[in-house]
């Protein structure tokens, strides 16, 4: 993930975060529920009536979605993957969903 302020001339105007990458699984955990939560809270949320009331409702839903989210992200995530990997194969033949 890339930021908007200049650290040197090197980077050309992007700072890395200095999130290390053994954590990347939280990382895309936090995003993607919070992502997924904040599309399904509107969702849930569109028949309120006026645009004030819409806001305060899908803001509220979404942050209890994400909130509920979060840690079944956080658990699932690795047990999708792998089921992933066992229904998929690779392009040369390979069914393990590693490189050879």
């Amino acid at each position: 993930m890339w930021l908007a302020w200049p650290d040197d001339d090197k980077q050309h105007g992007r700072v890395m975060l200095g999130i290390p990458r053994r954590y990347s699984h939280f990382v895309f955990g936090i995003i993607q529920s919070g992502l997924t939560s904040l599309i399904a809270a509107g969702i849930a949320s569109f028949p309120a009536g006026n645009t004030l009331v819409f806001l305060a409702h899908w803001m509220v839903s979404w942050l209890i979605a994400w909130a509920a989210m979060l840690p079944i992200v956080l658990l699932a995530a690795p047990a999708i993957r792998a089921f992933s990997l066992r229904l998929t194969q690779e392009e040369g033949g390979s069914q393990t969903g590693r490189p050879t």
